[in-house]
């Protein structure tokens, strides 16, 4: 008797999903064992890139390069701080996913109620159609600035980076990441280029790296924004929670035998190194935009600092420094150049912002979407308000509709500072735990004490900032009630905060008690 051929299953739009991150990815990538340095660190790269693209995404550009127009070199100390907290973050989740065989989303899921890890879903949801408005508004305006394509269309074809995403996942991780890095080189490459033809003040540079009672003072106020504004601006840029969850995900698709610690050692070692030289370059960039701000245009020349105004002010001489640039100015490469790196900055936003959404959506509530729909959902929700953006001001002056999207960029990132902590925390404590992550493998000291510092003060500073950041989302003449709303969200923030402290503690000594009961067995 012969057997019938299996059929083979049939895979629904929605399915369970309890496995493995990234299951489709993960441990995928195989790495040599027992070889040099170089060609073991060069097998464990990629995954620190694809994380560095949230800390040069469109949503850091104007931050940057205002705070460079407007107070010099002075809040250089404010992106070297805010790289080096990433790397201490970008490090700890890379662990947690390497150790424990979790990522951050099905990590707290595990040792949270099933109600506030459904809240703690729904908020990072939030968090990633925010950085998402920022990433169609960027794409879009690089589409209409090199090819003039009315913005209503470019928004709506911006929808249709489902298809390059389509196209990624047939031809493996391996080659995503390089492509990711290539993007990223393009991005460094422009910034570079346009820095080295201002001849910057070398010195001032390095000097504005050391941190000084100036960088967070109140006064003066340039553009309605004071130095402590700008540097709580360039930090809510920087630090993003979708970065933690990307991260604890994809250091996953290394192929290690993770009963041997010796291999689990030696992948979170590579893994740091990793992070912090693609980190690393993320500061370059991040520095290179301050610097543009700084060298590149006049001194306060710029007063129009969202993408619109950055493209025609490389294009407009009177605007520039000296005569090199204004040379090189005047046969557009400049501005075109600045275009270019905006769209690949789009794109590689896209990649990192749809694996995101599916680990945390498989973490949190254990449903799976293929790739191409979940992209094309979170595309479409956050098409809906810069389109509704577009429309209202299609009557009014392009300066006008200019300042209205990126009001609605910098607005957008609002939700980013509320749902930072909640990814910070509780990476932190699973860390710190020798129950989760064994003794070997655990935050040293030093780390402890670092991880603490750097999720205490990011989380209040964040809520310092939270009343003028609801003020300017609801405009002046709201101000009272936007303060009132911000005052009600910071009582949330820290119940919630709270919360989740009880809930991980509580699970934290239940582990202990279930490890010590097995051992006595």
């Amino acid at each position: 008797m012969t057997e019938e051929p299996a059929t083979p299953r049939k895979h629904k739009l929605i399915e369970y999903a309890n496995g493995p991150s990234l299951e489709e990815i993960n441990g995928t990538v195989e790495v040599p064992k027992g070889k040099g340095f170089w060609r073991t660190l060069f097998a464990y790269s990629g995954p620190g890139a694809l994380v560095a693209v949230g800390y040069m995404d469109p949503g850091n550009w104007s931050t940057s390069i205002t705070g460079g127009q407007n107070f010099q070199y002075l809040l250089m100390s404010v992106i070297l701080i805010s790289s080096l907290i990433a790397m201490l973050l970008q490090n700890m989740a890379a662990k947690l996913g390497i150790v424990s065989q979790m990522d951050l989303a099905q990590a707290i899921r595990a040792r949270t109620s099933k109600t506030l890890g459904i809240i703690l879903w729904i908020m990072t949801e939030f968090a990633i159609m925010a950085t998402d408005i920022a990433e169609v508004i960027g794409a879009a305006i690089a589409l209409y600035l090199l090819f003039h394509i009315p913005l209503v269309i470019a928004v709506f074809i911006t929808v249709f980076d489902v298809l390059l995403l389509l196209l990624l996942t047939k031809i493996g991780f391996r080659k995503i990441e390089a492509i990711v890095v290539c993007l990223i080189l393009v991005i460094l490459l422009v910034f570079a280029y346009q820095v080295a033809l201002s001849n910057p003040d070398w010195g001032g540079v390095i000097k504005g790296l050391i941190p000084t009672a100036g960088t967070i003072a109140t006064a003066p106020e340039i553009g309605g924004i004071t130095p402590l504004s700008g540097a709580l601006g360039i930090i809510g840029a920087t630090v993003m929670p979708h970065n933690l969850y990307l991260h604890s995900a994809i250091s996953q698709t290394r192929k290690l035998d993770h009963k041997n610690t010796d291999e689990v050692a030696t992948a979170v070692r590579f893994s740091n190194w990793d992070t912090n030289i693609q980190l690393t370059l993320a500061f370059v960039v991040n520095s290179l935009l301050l610097i543009m701000g700084v060298a590149v245009f006049k001194s306060g020349a710029v007063k129009d600092p969202s993408f619109f105004g950055l493209f025609d002010a490389l294009s407009n001489t009177s605007m520039l420094s000296n005569g090199v640039l204004i040379a090189v100015a005047k046969s557009g490469v400049l501005s075109v150049m600045f275009a270019v790196a905006l769209l690949a900055s789009g794109q590689n936003s896209t990649i990192t912002g749809t694996l995101t959404g599916q680990v945390i959506m498989e973490g949190f509530v254990h449903l799976r979407m293929p790739l191409w729909a979940r992209r094309l959902v979170t595309r479409l929700i956050s098409v809906i308000p810069v389109l509704i953006c577009v429309g209202m001001t299609s009557g009014m002056s392009k300066v006008d509709q200019h300042e209205a999207l990126n009001s609605l960029m910098n607005n957008s990132q609002v939700f980013l500072a509320f749902a930072l902590p909640f990814s910070m925390l509780p990476l932190l404590l699973l860390t710190d735990s020798a129950a989760e992550m064994g003794k070997q493998f655990k935050n040293s000291m030093w780390v402890k004490i670092c991880g603490w510092i750097s999720v205490i003060g990011l989380t209040i500073l964040n809520m310092i900032n939270m009343p003028s950041s609801f003020a300017a989302f609801v405009g002046a003449g709201q101000i009272g009630i936007a303060h009132i709303a911000a005052y009600i969200t910071i009582g949330l923030i820290i119940a919630l905060l709270a919360w989740c402290l009880y809930d991980m503690h509580r699970s934290n000594q239940a582990l202990i008690a279930s490890k010590g009961e097995n051992n006595h067995a």
